[in-house]
């Protein structure tokens, strides 16, 4: 398993060698808005991005000077050196499937037809994933929380990210992200049902404003909030192929 400073040195390679080019393949609008992502996401301090990239600035031609004058740590002078030489498109491929499971799989069905949808959705998971680690980070400071137990559900796919306990009392956690400080905020039909049930134990955490410094918000019982959720249905219609055998 590669571990998350190696990931953290990587992105930081990464962003130093190809700057603005970087930024604009991974969706990002601006180098703040990477580090916090990206950092949350991997599982470290947005600073060590920005400190591994700046560490790696005086190799590569970039507007910044970066810890010139510094020489470079050596874990760091190991992965330059595997590294440094790995072209534009290959290198977004590896930092990629740092952040998207079955990166792979998106990649390919990216090729074969809706690109742009497929790398949305992509960012979206990112983003999402880069909130829950700040929830991880963070929760223990919510008044609410003191003393609760954290469980991690977000593969349950049970209607919430989080489960958190304390004898008899418990909460149910639904964490989102937003890039900007305001946005979209969409509850499956499957979120919402168990939303609706648990009421004042149910809670949207959401995590805002990732291109600039992220800031959360707690809302219990989402439904009876100041929240208005509009209902979303889609029709698909399915076509099917048969043949005889």
């Amino acid at each position: 398993m590669i571990s998350n400073r190696k990931n953290a040195i990587l992105i930081g390679l990464y962003l130093s060698k190809f700057d603005k080019s970087g930024l604009e393949a991974l969706d990002f609008k601006g180098s703040l808005e990477a580090f916090n992502i990206l950092g949350y996401a991997i599982g470290v301090k947005p600073a060590s991005i920005k400190n591994y990239r700046d560490e790696f600035d005086p190799y590569f031609s970039n507007p910044r000077k970066g810890w010139h004058g510094r020489q470079i740590r050596e874990h760091c002078k190991v992965i330059l050196n595997e590294y440094g030489d790995v072209e534009f498109d290959n290198f977004t491929g590896i930092i990629k499937s740092l952040l998207v499971p079955d990166y792979d799989v998106s990649k390919r069905l990216g090729t074969i037809g809706q690109k742009q949808q497929t790398e949305s959705v992509a960012k979206r998971l990112v983003t999402g994933k880069a909130a829950e680690s700040f929830f991880r980070e963070n929760y223990v400071s919510v008044p609410h929380f003191v003393d609760f137990n954290l469980k991690d559900t977000t593969l349950m796919a049970c209607g919430f990210d989080f489960l958190l306990e304390k004898g008899e009392d418990f909460f149910c956690v639904e964490v989102k992200g937003l890039n900007g400080k305001s946005g979209t905020i969409t509850l499956t039909e499957n979120e919402y049902a168990v939303a609706e049930k648990l009421c004042g134990a149910y809670c949207l955490y959401v995590v805002s404003n990732f291109i600039e410094k992220p800031i959360s918000q707690l809302i219990f019982n989402p439904l009876e909030s100041k929240l208005k959720f509009n209902r979303t249905e889609k029709l698909i219609s399915q076509i099917t192929f048969s043949t005889h055998f």
